[in-house]
């Protein structure tokens, strides 16, 4: 399980912990799961803008107001409740001699929009293949 804060973050790379997680399991299918119904998953390249390009995507297709019927929390916060129908909360990665077959530009990136709660949790798991 990885704990990731992200107070000063809204997207997070992950490939490091993925990659050191997977290193030396031979074969198989590598599984990231993030436990929340207000964070998602995705593969992007990051560093190059796309991150930024992501979060204003998002946020204009899910705007911070009070058109959302789920109302707790923060402005806006029922956006955050509609995210993971737009960013799976998981993905799942060929891995071949304990290497994640990621493509070249491509990160394992944790999405969170969610200002109400910076801790989240993010499970990995492997199966052999």
């Amino acid at each position: 399980m990885l704990d990731v804060d992200t107070a000063r973050r809204r997207i997070v790379d992950l490939t490091p912990q993925v990659r050191e997680f997977c290193a030396g399991r031979g074969d198989g299918l590598c599984n990231v799961f993030a436990p929340h119904a207000t964070a998602g998953l995705a593969l992007i390249e990051t560093g190059s803008g796309s991150d930024e390009d992501l979060v204003d995507t998002l946020d204009r297709l899910l705007p911070r107001d009070d058109r959302y019927r789920h109302r707790h929390g923060s402005p806006g916060h029922g956006a955050d409740h509609v995210l993971p129908a737009l960013v799976a909360p998981s993905v799942t990665i060929p891995v071949q001699g304990g290497e994640p077959l990621l493509g070249t530009w491509q990160s394992v990136v944790l999405v969170d929009l969610n200002r109400d709660n910076p801790r989240r949790s993010v499970r990995l798991s492997f199966i052999n293949g």
